[in-house]
């Protein structure tokens, strides 16, 4: 099952994907067959959810009855989860192929990580498919793009099995985690040069664990005006989601509707030779297959 989050008749609201996906079903219209009050946003419903019940639910409710289809055409795509709770839990360096393509730079750390390393970052909005990135020129000329797949977690948990990570997840997006890379540098961490306002593209959708065979082995690609610039695999994580739920949760609750970006492979503007960030006026597509292409334009 695929969500949307969108503006519709002036309206925020969320809805399912056809099967199509070229209309979307609003959840509100599902929910009268559910007999409860219909959350207001995604974040509402997973937390609802935390028992893996309501998405099956719908599932049932869709094949038996008739809704109104709304076209992509008539909405405004938003991030799935525009105001996420806290913070976006992020991994640094955890595609071998981009740990070497940042080994020749000054300063860099060329050995592969025995740990995750993990970093935050804000978000508030995140924004969505076809939105501008803000290029914030006065303080960036070397703005780069990253392709991530982001994990929702579905309900709460600490001290999580790996052999248990499934179970906490409910879905899985994209993330594009724009940086700016001479912050990055000034600031010797990457906190601040990743969290400024509109650097958190997300979307299209939010697609239930239940449309993709774990473990998870998607295709991962950016493109920048039509250029593939980076194209790998989530196999070639150096540590997987198992490992990155279970390793992240210890001695910490993961919450419900908690979103953590997994790295990016080779090809970010920084790796190349010369450098090749963005410039306004470019756009930028993050694919990933079984999930759907995110795509934003720098202003």
């Amino acid at each position: 099952m695929y969500f949307a989050t969108f503006i519709y008749q002036e309206k925020e609201t969320f809805g399912v994907l056809t099967e199509s996906k070229t209309h979307v079903i609003l959840i509100e219209d599902v929910f009268e067959y559910i007999q409860k009050e219909c959350p207001k946003t995604l974040m509402d419903f997973i937390e609802w959810d935390h028992k893996n019940l309501g998405v099956k639910k719908i599932k049932d409710i869709l094949e038996e009855n008739q809704f109104a289809e709304i076209s992509l055409e008539n909405i405004k795509l938003h991030a799935p989860i525009p105001y996420p709770k806290r913070n976006l839990f992020c991994l640094g360096k955890n595609y071998i192929d981009h740990v070497k393509e940042v080994s020749g730079l000054s300063g860099a750390d060329d050995s592969i990580p025995k740990f995750p390393i993990y970093f935050s970052k804000v978000a508030n909005p995140a924004i969505g498919h076809k939105d501008f990135i803000n290029s914030h020129s006065d303080l960036t000329d070397k703005l780069d793009y990253e392709v991530e797949l982001a994990i929702v977690i579905g309900k709460d948990g600490i001290n999580i099995k790996p052999e248990d990570a499934q179970d906490y997840i409910f879905g899985y997006t994209i993330v594009n985690d724009i940086s700016a890379r001479n912050i990055q540098r000034k600031h010797m961490q990457w906190f601040k040069g990743k969290s400024l306002e509109t650097f958190c593209p997300m979307g299209p959708y939010l697609v239930h664990k239940s449309e993709i065979p774990f473990p998870i082995k998607l295709d991962i690609k950016c493109m920048v005006n039509g250029e593939v610039r980076q194209n790998s695999n989530t196999k070639n994580m150096i540590f997987d989601i198992s490992h990155i739920i279970s390793d992240l949760s210890k001695g910490m609750y993961l919450k419900a509707g908690d979103i953590i970006i997994t790295g990016t492979p080779s090809g970010v503007g920084l790796g190349f030779t010369p450098f090749k960030f963005l410039k306004s006026g470019d756009q930028i597509d993050c694919f990933i297959e079984k999930i759907g292409t995110l795509t934003n334009f720098v202003k």
